[in-house]
């Protein structure tokens, strides 16, 4: 009886340590390798592609705007892009901006993602290859330096403005871009809101927009000289291409294909909509008439100042931030004529000032459904000192940086075109083309 007494117990124990030894085997097991997600990354591709579309659209939307002997030129600046940043993106930039923080997390670095070598069986963030993720990323940092043109078209060297997007992307949009979507981020991990680059992107290229007109001064005879766009119907059809592209921006930005990403691309189209007719109104309203510049103004102004909010507002912030967008975006052009510094394109007057106006409103427009998941820390005036914040490191490192660039690039190669090339426009004089087979000196 001793003996069988003492068989449950035996039993007992053994299954205890069979327990234990299947615990350690599953933990000592290599994790999963994670699987391709197809959905998903089909909708990636396809947002790529919508992102790059927007870089002939900006160079249509600029290049009608300028006179008719720039238009090669002032088009070639965004085009140009595509192969600078390109290559810098492939062989240092996917590696500076998501690669691992270093130097006290001022930058990344990953030598995995240096040239892309070490990334070609690699599956990251929900299931879509790494090869995708990074070509996405790519298109933005392509996009954020050619906005800047905008400000000082019609008056730099092609040399001297392929060097600054160049090291600009480096010394700004680089770091920027750790630091909001980076791998542990400073300002991603203060919670900052920016889907899409209302601080990376448009305030970072507004306010670089803003100084380098200031250092570069205005374009000879303006504001007496009229300086009438060549071809709205390209500006118009730009913008056509900028708001497509834009749901790849934004609802691609969800790096899914579910709720969020139907939230995002809604949230587009709502808030360009508004911003387009709140536009129309004010110029009906104090012009009678409706302009096509004046609409696609505010079109840009409605997708502007979403891209930072598009994931976490609601349709009616949508609609109000597009109105509030179109409205002081339109009161900063009319500012830029008093002032009289020469912003050629508007960048500043509506990629700073709009997208700058979402990063900072956006807390007062979050959807129910999204203020339930945070913690009960959270507060709509902290997140607002948060977007505050965001926003000052971006126009301060923007700011400095820039007026450093033009000033090296201006004593070195030259930045600033000289008179007689000016007046003969950059098309014959910088190019040896003509954008329409003509002569035209206006």
């Amino acid at each position: 009886m001793h003996a069988l007494s003492r068989s449950p117990l035996r039993l007992a124990g053994g299954l205890i340590a069979l327990s234990a030894w299947v615990a350690q085997a599953q933990t000592a097991a290599p994790a999963a390798a994670p699987v391709l997600d197809h959905g998903t990354t089909a909708w990636m591709l396809i947002s790529t592609a919508l992102v790059l579309m927007m870089v002939p659209g900006l160079a249509m939307f600029y290049g009608g705007l300028v006179r008719t002997k720039n238009v090669i030129g002032t088009m070639m600046h965004s085009f140009v892009a595509l192969a600078i940043i390109g290559v810098l993106w492939t062989v240092f930039g996917y590696a500076l901006t998501f690669g691992d923080g270093i130097c006290g997390g001022l930058i990344g670095w990953k030598k995995e993602y240096f040239c892309l070598m070490g990334i070609d069986e690699a599956i990251g963030t929900s299931g879509v290859p790494e090869y995708v993720l990074a070509m996405f990323q790519g298109k933005f940092a392509i996009i954020t330096p050619a906005l800047i043109s905008g400000a000082i078209a019609e008056r730099v060297y092609f040399r001297g403005y392929c060097v600054f997007i160049a090291l600009w992307f480096l010394t700004v949009y680089c770091p920027l871009c750790h630091w909001v979507w980076g791998p542990n981020g400073w300002l991603l991990n203060r919670g900052l809101i920016d889907l899409a680059g209302g601080t990376v992107i448009h305030v970072s290229a507004g306010t670089s927009a803003l100084v380098a007109c200031l250092y570069l001064g205005a374009r000879r005879g303006y504001p007496k000289t009229a300086m009438h766009p060549n071809n709205l119907v390209m500006t118009l059809m730009g913008a056509g291409l900028l708001w497509t592209g834009w749901f790849g921006f934004n609802a691609g930005s969800t790096v899914q294909s579910g709720m969020d990403t139907a939230r995002a691309l809604t949230m587009t189209q709502v808030s360009a909509a508004s911003g387009a007719f709140t536009w129309l109104l004010i110029e009906a309203f104090l012009f009678k008439k409706a302009t096509s510049l004046g609409f696609v103004s505010g079109i840009l102004a409605g997708l502007v100042v979403i891209t930072p909010a598009a994931g976490v507002v609601h349709p009616v912030g949508a609609l109000a931030l597009g109105a509030l967008s179109s409205g002081v975006c339109f009161l900063a052009l009319r500012a830029k004529n008093r002032f009289g510094h020469d912003d050629s394109l508007d960048c500043f007057g509506i990629h700073g000032v709009g997208s700058g106006l979402g990063v900072i409103l956006l807390p007062f427009f979050l959807r129910s459904g999204w203020m339930a998941a945070q913690p009960a820390t959270w507060s709509v005036g902290h997140q607002f000192v948060v977007q505050l914040t965001g926003m000052g490191v971006t126009i301060v490192l923007a700011g400095i940086m820039t007026y450093l660039l033009c000033v090296v690039i201006e004593k070195t190669l030259g930045f600033r075109i000289d008179e007689a090339r000016e007046k003969a426009g950059l098309d014959s004089s910088l190019h040896g083309e003509s954008g329409y087979g003509l002569i035209n000196l206006n």
